[in-house]
């Protein structure tokens, strides 16, 4: 009889065993319990813009509130680094990637292999050109060059000149805030004397063009400066030069040394995009996509546009940006918990 008890527990101790194994195979394709959660695959060109990292924070918080793990990759600037770790995330074979493209161009090839594989995409702030992405969410971006042009064509500009200093035409909202900002300047009859695009978004790269055309900035009133680092580095330029405050200066992101600026009253005004709502609705979004279920609800559907990636009409949840100067920081920029007042007025108290 012991004989045959002890037989028996052996193998109910197999099948048990056998059973537990099963449970965690995943070679032949299956999800173990510990994989079944949602996976997401961001993808950052870089975090040289001082707002990308605030971007992930909020994004990823909010992505694992939901249950969500968030695989977190930064490119560094290099398209072919992008592509390698969009590459990455496909192997991994994530459920939805989020893509801020360094080169709105160049990763048509890579979205459509992720696509082919089951995987959504969404464009995050940046559209990615002939990729038929499931979404594209972003500001106005045309709005965004508008509002820099209106608050430059409110200021004395006794030469009607100004120059823009702004990002690489691989980012395709340089294109779209270019074209609202041409339309300010030219309803107002202000010269666009110049312009230089900065590739990588690299600031110095503004600075230099100021100290190589110093001798021709007497009659430029003013300077549109494409985000609040390329305006960082210009100012301390012009400053060098004694030109601070002399010259106009607007640009975007809301930046915290930007906003300073503003309260001192060496920078005009910046355009806030409240980058929170933006990360958190794309996250929402992409938790939503990854469980087959509707990512819009039906007023966001209603309000949703459609946009031309150049090959393909995509899904366009757009924000709106609003402009900050001294008059409405507090209402705008401290009153949001963008920036802290102390940190904002520092230098003016």
């Amino acid at each position: 009889m012991k004989k045959w008890i002890a037989l028996l527990l052996c193998v109910l101790s197999l099948s048990f065993l056998i059973g537990c194994a099963a449970e965690h195979e995943t070679d032949g394709g299956e999800k173990s319990s510990a994989e079944e959660g949602i996976r997401i695959g961001m993808s950052f060109d870089s975090f040289v813009i001082e707002r990308w990292q605030k971007d992930r924070d909020v994004f990823v918080a909010e992505a694992k509130a939901r249950g969500a793990e968030v695989n977190v990759q930064n490119a560094n600037g290099n398209l072919e680094e992008q592509i390698s770790q969009i590459q990455y995330l496909i192997e991994k074979k994530v459920d939805v990637i989020v893509i801020v493209a360094g080169d709105c161009n160049g990763l048509s090839e890579v979205v459509t292999q992720a696509k082919d594989a089951g995987i959504k995409v969404i464009a995050y702030d940046r559209l990615i050109n002939n990729a038929d992405v499931d979404l594209y969410i972003s500001f106005d971006n045309e709005r965004v060059g508008t509002l820099m042009g209106e608050a430059l064509a409110g200021c004395y500009l006794p030469h009607k000149k100004v120059l823009m200093l702004t990002g690489p035409l691989e980012d395709n909202n340089v294109v779209m805030i270019e074209d609202g900002f041409r339309g300010v300047m030219q309803k107002n009859g202000i010269d666009i004397v110049d312009i230089m695009y900065a590739d990588g978004w690299k600031a110095e790269l503004a600075s230099d063009y100021i100290d190589q055309h110093i001798e021709s900035l007497e009659d430029v009133d003013a300077i549109m400066c494409g985000n609040d680092l390329i305006a960082t580095s210009v100012i301390r330029t012009l400053a060098e030069n004694r030109l601070a405050g002399k010259i106009k200066i607007v640009g975007q992101d809301a930046d915290l040394e930007a906003c300073q600026r503003i309260v001192e009253g060496t920078q005009v005004m910046t355009v806030y995009k409240p980058v929170e709502k933006l990360a958190r609705n794309a996250a929402r979004y992409a938790c939503l996509m990854a469980e087959g279920k509707p990512f819009l609800t039906e007023a966001e559907q209603e309000e949703c546009l459609e946009i031309s990636d150049g090959s393909n009409h995509v899904p366009y949840v757009v924000l709106e940006p609003v402009p900050v100067d001294a008059d409405n920081m507090k209402e705008v920029i401290i009153n949001s918990g963008f920036h802290f007042e102390e940190e904002v007025y520092l230098n003016v108290r």
